[in-house]
């Protein structure tokens, strides 16, 4: 006996119907990967994946290869027009192929392949798809308090509201048009954002090796990664200025701080992340408030900073306490430079670089500036003066992203569920 799944969300209009998509849409899982022929007529074939498939449309920039039968080739084949599915991963996740591959080209058993029956449109379906991901009907559906499916058996017999064939077609000319606007304006905005971040990031790193003055005397640093420096800063080598902390905690009760290279060292409560926690957390390693915190498997992306409140970091983390010469605020700007994060990650040790970890004797190698204590000071505020315009602009852009975005959101689900006029939409 079927399963029954209600609709994802009332109809306004009374013309339309729902009807299981198995009756609407002739679906299809993909085939199983295979490395190896299993019979010497295999066929080595390009496939679509999960990740070749985003909301944004069929990524062809990295295409694998199996092998598979000439059945299966025939059964498992791509044709422009086909509406494409994850089954996994982030379940539900649509696209339309325009094409682009080579005949033989296949799908592998993470997607589903969407044709049509009777005329209905599977543009509309993919708009469909998007509102029911976005309302989080799929985290009902495919229970992803474990590890989520959107079987073939789940997605047949999927409720799918739905007009005639032609106002399908309709909507889908509509939705087409006005989320390309909107996606235009989302993608000047983001420029924007970059645009920023990367300024910023400028800005910083200027002040950083350059000083207040610009027309102080300077003198080559002998550091490649620093170039030339007011002539009246020094240069140390990290060991000098860091020493490793490896208190840890008796008790676990102390605040559990996370670093990240977004962010820096920050509460985890702050978070709103999904991830593990140990079941106590005795035997963290305390740091205190100034304490240059470093996640070791991350470091080359630049998860580092200084702690501005004292609690307990992972046992993984490497906590430093830096001399009284250094101004915390001022170590915090530095260490999250980009130039410094390249400098330090050649002394970090691994066979790749994603495994790559920073341990004690690969920071103590690297060389920093140290301006007087007072001037240190100066340039923190500076920074925070300079780069205070910055945020804000970045705030309010962002603020105009997310309002563009849901705007998005709500044409589509507006348009999919009979809430918009036909007449208007063909306006």
């Amino acid at each position: 006996m079927a399963t029954e799944y209600p609709p994802y969300q009332p109809i306004q209009a009374s013309s339309w119907k729902v009807a299981e998509a198995k009756f609407l849409f002739d679906i299809v899982l993909g085939k199983m990967l295979q490395p190896e022929p299993r019979n010497p007529a295999d066929q080595l074939v390009p496939y679509l994946r999960a990740a070749n498939v985003q909301w944004s449309g069929i990524s062809l920039s990295d295409v694998a290869t199996m092998y598979a039968s000439e059945g299966e080739i025939q059964s498992c084949s791509i044709v422009q027009g086909d509406l494409l599915v994850c089954e996994g991963g982030e379940v539900g996740r649509a696209a339309i192929y325009s094409g682009g591959l080579p005949d033989e080209a296949i799908i592998q058993n993470a997607l589903h392949r969407v044709r049509s029956k009777n005329g209905n449109s599977t543009r509309y379906l993919c708009y469909v798809l998007r509102h029911i991901a976005w309302s989080g009907w799929f985290d009902v559906l495919c229970n992803k308090a474990t590890i989520a499916h959107f079987t073939v058996d789940k997605f047949g017999e999927l409720q799918i509201a739905y007009p005639e064939p032609q106002v399908q077609e309709l909507i889908a000319d509509f939705l087409d048009s006005e989320t390309t606007r909107l996606d235009t304006l989302i993608s000047e905005k983001q420029r924007l954002l970059n645009l920023l971040a990367d300024k910023r990031r400028a800005i910083i790193a200027d002040f950083l090796t350059k000083g207040l003055n610009k027309d102080a005397p300077r003198r080559d640093s002998d550091v490649p990664w620093l170039g030339e420096i007011p002539a009246h800063w020094q240069v140390e080598r990290a060991k000098w200025l860091f020493t490793e902390r490896d208190d840890r905690s008796d008790s676990g009760d102390e605040e559990l701080l996370t670093v990240s290279h977004l962010t820096g060292v920050t509460s985890r409560a702050e978070k709103d992340v999904n991830m593990f926690m140990a079941e106590s957390l005795e035997g963290y390693k305390r740091c205190q408030a100034g304490d240059l915190v470093i996640n070791t498997l991350w470091a080359w992306m630049g998860a580092m900073g200084v702690a501005r409140q004292p609690g307990i970091v992972s046992p993984a983390y490497n906590v430093y306490q830096p001399v009284a010469e250094l101004d915390p605020e001022y170590v915090d700007l530095l260490v999250r430079t980009p130039r410094f994060v390249e400098e330090i990650t050649r002394y970090s040790k691994g066979v790749w670089s994603s495994r790559l970890r920073l341990y004690p004797e690969g920071l103590y190698e690297a060389w920093l500036p140290v301006p007087p204590l007072d001037e240190q000071r100066a340039i923190v505020k500076h920074v925070q003066i300079e780069t205070q315009k910055l945020d804000a602009l970045a705030s309010a852009t962002e603020r105009t992203i997310t309002l563009l975005q849901e705007r998005r959101s709500a044409l589509i689900s507006a348009a999919v569920t009979g809430q918009l006029d036909a007449g208007e939409m063909a306006a």
